[in-house]
């Protein structure tokens, strides 16, 4: 089986554009308590894949952007879109990223409980082997 959640971390970790934002803060499956700002916070939450080629999974992934301004989230926000949207055929050490689209466009969301924290919720469909 395919460890999809390494690969993915493994390809955003070499967005230049998106690195100089969030640095090495890219934590699967979610951000550690008090973390540094801004950053991404990425887990599979399901997705599909076939009984005839089960080594080609899709799983539909949610990226949470954080950072201490709705505006640095957006911004995270958008160099993940770039990194990601539309991308065909990435090698990724042993692996490729055949695909990736964006199943639900960025929401501004602020969490209350944690104050001065935002974010921004997107979800992508990736297609792995």
């Amino acid at each position: 089986m395919i460890d999809t959640n390494a690969i993915i971390k493994s390809y955003l970790a070499t967005d230049a554009a998106l690195t100089a934002l969030v640095s090495t803060r890219i934590y699967c499956p979610r951000l550690p308590e008090n973390a540094t700002l801004p950053a991404i916070g990425f887990f599979t939450r399901g997705g599909t894949s076939t009984p005839y080629i089960p080594e080609i999974p899709e799983p539909s992934v949610q990226f949470d952007c954080w950072a201490s301004s709705p505006i640095m989230a957006r911004q995270v926000y958008r160099a993940l879109y770039d990194a990601l949207q539309g991308i065909q055929n990435v090698k990724v050490g042993s692996s490729y990223i055949l695909s990736a689209r964006e199943e639900v466009q960025g929401q501004d969301l602020i969490d209350e409980s944690i104050p001065n924290y935002f974010r921004v919720l997107t979800f992508f469909e990736i297609m792995i082997r």
